[in-house]
């Protein structure tokens, strides 16, 4: 093979004789068609594509009339032909190539315009089958794409509408098309059938893997959302990708930051399991929970929230599982909040808060859901996947293990603080009464720490933990966070269960009076 090193490859403009459109998404073709014809570049095109810039009176030459073949296998084959790819991957500059093509009557083509079958749209309808998703598999795109993106010295390829204008300011201006222009739009071009093949193995993995496995490659292609002023820390680059829009609508003050993000992502998901709850507000400082509770109102649900820990909130986030009317946005604006989040803001909520320009208000377009089902970590050397755990405890998934059967209020007690402790960082332990946080201990290397924790921080705020139902993320290793919590006033308590002394926790429950259910899942949260 002989090859050109990059240093010596032809970096002058790059005249365009010869041009090869072929688009799926026909946004703007005609103007681009339209400008290269009056530059005197002849026109290769196929199908549909060729059909439009017909129609607008533009010449253009089929490509089965340059390879001497018919389309066929209804259109599946119409470019794959050596009259095509040798135009694409000759090197124009490299004497034997140019000797060669001359010899098999191979023209070159300067210019590819290419996008690919919507393949990611038409899987996304619920009624898309198997059948229908392979047929909108491309081969011929992706293939023309990567030819011309591989002979970036000597061919040009876009990618998107979006490049058209630059790309015909150039072709204007400069005579041709700038190295530099070629290189970016090479770099695009693979990185589009990249995400494009992703796409495509994503969706044959979810048709082939089963439930309760992880596939045996892990794809993710995202395009970035934006660039971020930095990450955890000023001295850190940072941006943010995925498709975050399509979730939240952040239509007041400033851009969100790194640490915004990871909060707004620890409140949705929280809020994601009160979906068909009261109304419920939650308070979130640092990716944790400090105050979530349920009421008649958003008005009483945020006043006991708040409750829960007066001090934390100042400077955190807030989200709602309702519309945020007036009464509650004045009652939030009380104290220095950095984002608000809700389904929707009453246009006197908006007022209001809008007054302050930094403030970041924040409408929820959708819960979270099946969507955003698997999570991933970057680890030392690649990264982590899990399914995430949408599931919500009822009533009939606990199982009573003590003599004392729990009261009706005690049960509703503990589903709501098993709800929030799934949300706090491990070792975990709430406190809850009346579907309201009494106290939460959170991150702590004992379990019987993160207990005086939540007890303490109540204490500060003069809350009793009488009647309250106490939930652990994780077993109860030995009877005295049991004892404790009885001691601090705790009637009820829920736990996965699963410990070897499970029999010792709950006689300890017996003697003490208390009600103790299992749940029969662990919900640590590193």
């Amino acid at each position: 093979m002989s090859l050109q090193p990059l240093a010596e490859l032809p970096e002058h403009p790059l005249p365009i004789n010869r041009a090869l459109l072929s688009v799926s998404d026909k946004t703007d073709i005609i103007p681009l068609a339209g400008a290269l014809h009056k530059a005197g570049v002849e026109l290769i095109s196929t199908g549909g594509t060729a059909r439009k810039i017909r129609g607008a009176e533009i010449p253009v030459t089929d490509v089965s009339e340059v390879t001497g073949f018919e389309e066929c296998l209804d259109g599946r084959v119409k470019t794959l032909h050596p009259l095509i790819h040798g135009g694409l991957l000759g090197r124009t500059s490299h004497e034997p190539d140019v000797k060669e093509m001359k010899r098999l009557n191979i023209d070159p083509i300067e210019l590819v315009v290419v996008n690919l079958y919507p393949f990611q749209q038409a899987t996304a309808d619920p009624d898309c089958t198997p059948a229908i998703a392979t047929e909108h598999i491309d081969i011929g795109g992706p293939t023309m794409i990567r030819a011309a993106a591989k002979n970036f010295p000597h061919v040009c390829v876009l990618t998107s509408p979006a490049q058209y204008g630059d790309f015909r300011k150039a072709l204007k201006e400069k005579q041709g098309i700038p190295f530099a222009k070629r290189q970016q739009w090479a770099k695009e071009a693979f990185n589009h059938t990249a995400s494009y093949d992703t796409h495509i193995a994503d969706y044959f993995n979810e048709l082939t893997v089963k439930d309760d496995e992880q596939p045996e490659q892990l794809n993710i292609s995202l395009p970035k959302s934006q660039s971020l002023r930095y990450g955890e820390n000023p001295h850190q680059k940072a941006a943010v990708y995925g498709y975050q829009d399509e979730f939240i609508d952040c239509f007041h003050g400033k851009q969100l930051s790194y640490n915004n993000f990871l909060d707004v992502d620890s409140a949705l998901r929280l809020i994601a399991d009160f979906r068909d709850a009261p109304p419920t507000c939650a308070i979130f400082k640092h990716t944790v929970p400090c105050g979530i509770a349920s009421d008649k109102s958003l008005h009483r649900a945020w006043k006991k929230a708040f409750r829960t820990d007066t001090k934390s909130p100042f400077g955190g986030i807030v989200i709602v599982n309702r519309e945020l009317d007036r009464a509650t946005a004045e009652a939030i604006d009380e104290i220095f909040t950095e984002i608000i989040i809700a389904p929707s803001f009453s246009r006197e909520a908006r007022s209001l808060l809008e007054q302050k320009k930094n403030r970041r208000l924040i409408r929820q377009r959708q819960p979270l859901s099946k969507k955003t089902d698997k999570q991933f970590r970057s680890i030392f050397g690649g990264a982590l996947s899990q399914n995430t755990d949408f599931t919500v405890t009822a009533k009939e998934d606990l199982r009573v293990v003590t003599k004392r059967q729990p009261t009706e209020k005690e049960i509703r007690d503990m589903l709501f603080s098993w709800k929030v402790v799934k949300h706090v960082k491990s070792n975990a332990i709430v406190y809850a009464r009346d579907q309201q946080t009494i106290g939460i201990g959170t991150g702590q290397t004992s379990r019987v720490e993160a207990s005086q924790i939540a007890l303490a921080k109540a204490r500060e705020e003069g809350l009793s933990l009488a009647g309250t139902a106490i939930a652990s993320d994780a077993f109860f290793p030995f009877p005295d966070g049991v004892e404790a919590a009885a001691g601090a006033g705790a009637t009820a308590v829920i736990q996965p269960g699963g410990s070897i002394r499970d029999e010792q926790v709950i006689e300890a429950a017996d003697r003490l009076g208390l009600a103790m259910v299992f749940t029969g899942k662990r919900l640590f949260r590193h």
